[in-house]
């Protein structure tokens, strides 16, 4: 079922260029397209800027190297992210669906939560290991679990960490002697370190933005080792679905 972006209708009436009207609010759209036609950009630079973005170049820095916009470029960036985003989430809903890992989260006393929160001083998150990947998921922590920059290890499979949130941003803590929780696996201390470093390398992330960010990081370490470009490019292939439709800038 069509979910209008715009007022969130379900009645829509089909054009003779192909596009569908909402019945609503009017919003004309072809609402079958796929990620790579969801920006007015050549071919060409949308290739361009995917090579640059897999290789971890800011927006910002673009400004000058490009004969684009720089809010074209960010919407462009932002589209390439909803795109990791869909992909990952639904990994990790299969993940969690076959291992009945969902059950085992929550007896550890953390709660899945279905997306990010939206308000707070504090935004907590889950790092899951399983099926040799990493995911991040958001989670409803425990009062003992709310620690600035603390880890908790819980059943081994699952570390909970929070971050700091001033004004519209999410503050990366990296001060030195923060507190950490005993026995956490490798590979979840070595993703979040990576993932400290991305957050760094961006210079502040919007909070409105930030669960893209963290799923772009997350798809970079899961696939460190292979063509970003190549990936990426098979994501925006796919169509968008129709709750998608609302995350599209």
């Amino acid at each position: 079922m069509l979910i209008c972006p715009r007022c969130g209708g379900t009645n829509f009436w089909r054009l003779a260029t192909g596009q569908r009207r909402c019945g609503r609010c009017g919003l004309t759209r072809k609402f079958d397209r796929t990620f790579w036609g969801s920006a007015k950009i050549s071919p060409y630079w949308k290739g361009r800027l995917l090579e640059y973005f897999c290789l971890g170049v800011p927006a910002y820095r673009l400004r000058h190297q490009v004969p684009l916009d720089l809010k074209t470029v960010q919407r462009w960036f932002r589209i390439l992210r909803t795109a990791i985003y869909t992909h990952e989430m639904k990994a990790l809903k299969a993940l969690l669906a076959g291992t009945g890992g969902g059950a085992a989260i929550a007896g550890d006393g953390v709660r899945f939560r279905p997306d990010f929160p939206s308000s707070g001083a504090r935004m907590a998150l889950g790092i899951y290991r399983g099926n040799g990947r990493v995911f991040v998921i958001p989670v409803a922590e425990g009062e003992d679990a709310a620690e600035a920059g603390g880890l908790r290890s819980c059943g081994g499979a699952l570390v909970c960490t929070s971050l700091e949130v001033r004004g519209g941003s999410v503050v990366v803590n990296g001060a030195p002697g923060a507190r950490k929780a005993r026995g956490i696996p490798a590979e979840i201390e070595e993703f979040w370190t990576f993932t400290k470093q991305w957050l760094r390398h961006y210079r502040g992330v919007p909070r409105a933005y930030f669960p893209l960010y963290l799923k772009e990081i997350e798809w970079r370490y899961n696939h460190r080792g292979e063509n970003l470009v190549r990936l990426a490019r098979s994501l925006l292939d796919r169509q968008v679905a129709a709750e998608d439709q609302r995350k599209l800038p």
